[in-house]
């Protein structure tokens, strides 16, 4: 710009036109003076907008690909109707095998209120309502996606057995009404059937030496006891006042005959024109007990080399035992499951223990209920006289028994190796996998690697050196 010159001055003005006139020529516009922001140029926003994405879709490929993997589940159901009650076993394992045979754990484990299935003969349908309330439960255990997937087994176990051979009409409509019971939930209903004697004592020995992992490890397998509630009972004959030997001192209940002769293990041996009840007295003694228990057993007849009882064959006694069921919960409430006291000695605390007065046991154990409290010294005699007399352990042997509850929170018991065996009839699923297979994954990743550097080196452009091309003035 040339400077403001005052008019009154025209010689001066004259003599600065030149200048003024060579300056403007010389001087670009105002606004072509500003300096350009080459990112604002329309190829550089699409480099950048292609960038943003290309970066995006990189991070959610390798966010997609590489994120951990959900472990599916697999369920299944037991229910345990034994004699004296019934129980239901959840199970769950790894969609996907674990060597071909699912790892399969308990996770819940539900009490049927009321007795056993075979006590409902004369009215079987309560049988099939007994199981509503557990199996409610398992519907809110297992996720509702695997209800219809999820098998559904009921095994019945002695009290059934024992009212098959009795009366073969009445143990059919006892079925029938839990079969009907069972399939109104949305599971995968499988039956009910009885199981023999031979597959409860091989289901336990499976569920004991599973859950100790002594199957898979190739270690010493350790044998099973399992006691029920089918095979404590015991007759009497029919005075009007019977003094019981394994009841404590003290013990008086005015009690029916017909409740004793409830079981159909001993229902043919009713007393005829016997009262309507009797009374029953305890004078708790240890030894008279355990004659009268031996008394249930037969020694006599067995036509093999050597027996247990009743003419079944049994070999030489090797290696550890596991004792569940009854025999834990009778043994731990009586503080005797500790198999490193010597045998002898267990006896004189069992003798202790039932010569103890009534009244001093119920002071003892005031929350328990009296039906149990009574019936614990005949429990504990008959399972020591079943031990020693009937599987024959000895004084040497009896370190080897070990009394278990439970075993890596597993209920012991033949359900879960019902359970086990079940489990190989069942297709397993194909696992998880990413999005992309491997090959895929890293094509993609370079092929974004690549195209995010080609941009990188674009955007630069701007920087590049370059030359400059004046006019030349000729």
């Amino acid at each position: 710009m040339c400077p403001h010159l005052p008019l009154s001055t025209p010689a001066t003005l004259l003599l600065l036109l030149p200048v003024c006139l060579s300056l403007s020529l010389s001087l670009p516009p105002l606004s072509e003076m500003k300096e350009k922001n080459p990112w604002h140029t329309p190829v550089a926003i699409i480099i950048s907008v292609i960038g943003v994405i290309a970066i995006v879709a990189l991070v959610t490929v390798a966010v997609l690909q590489n994120r951990p993997l959900s472990q599916k589940y697999k369920y299944g159901i037991v229910l345990d109707a034994g004699s004296s009650h019934t129980a239901l076993y959840i199970y769950e394992w790894p969609a996907e095998k674990d060597n071909n045979t699912g790892r399969v754990e308990q996770t819940h484990s539900c009490k049927v209120k009321g007795p056993g299935i075979s006590s409902y003969a004369s009215e079987p349908w309560k049988a099939g309502e007994s199981l509503r309330e557990c199996m409610q439960e398992a519907e809110q255990w297992v996720p509702s996606k695997r209800h219809h997937e999820t098998p559904l087994y009921l095994g019945a176990t002695a009290g059934m057995r024992l009212l098959d051979a009795e009366n073969k009409s009445a143990s059919d409509k006892v079925f029938k009404a839990v079969e009907e019971a069972l399939q109104k939930f949305p599971f995968s209903f499988q039956g009910a059937r009885i199981l023999f004697g031979q597959e409860e004592g091989a289901f336990g020995w499976v569920t004991v030496n599973y859950l100790d992992d002594r199957l898979t490890q190739g270690l010493e397998t350790t044998g099973a006891l399992d006691l029920g509630g089918a095979s404590t009972q015991i007759s009497f004959s029919g005075p009007e006042t019977i003094l019981d030997p394994c009841f404590h001192p003290g013990y008086a209940e005015r009690k029916i005959y017909s409740d004793l002769y409830d079981s159909p293990c001993v229902s043919d041996r009713k007393p005829q024109n016997a009262s309507v009840s009797f009374n029953h007295q305890g004078h708790g003694n240890f030894q008279k007990c355990q004659e009268a228990i031996k008394s249930v057993f037969n020694f006599s007849s067995c036509r093999y080399s050597q027996c247990s009882f009743n003419g079944i064959f049994q070999p030489h006694l090797q290696g550890p035992f596991g004792a569940f069921s009854a025999y834990y919960f009778v043994m731990n409430f009586l503080n005797l499951t500790d198999t490193s006291i010597p045998l002898e000695t267990v006896k004189d605390k069992l003798r202790q223990y039932c010569a103890t007065p009534w009244t001093q046991i119920k002071n003892q154990h005031p929350r328990v209920k009296v039906k149990y409290l009574a019936e614990y010294c005949f429990s504990g005699t008959y399972i020591l006289t079943l031990l020693t007399e009937g599987y024959n352990f000895t004084s040497e042997t009896y370190s080897n028994i070990k009394f278990i509850k439970e075993i890596k929170g597993s209920d012991a018991g033949w359900t879960l190796g019902y359970m086990l065996n079940l489990t190989n009839m069942i297709p397993a699923e194909a696992p998880d996998s990413p999005p992309l297979p491997h090959a895929g994954y890293v094509s993609i990743v370079t092929l974004m690697a690549i195209l995010l550097f080609i941009l990188f080196i674009i955007s630069l452009r701007p920087l590049w050196p370059c030359r400059s091309k004046q006019p030349q003035i000729v």
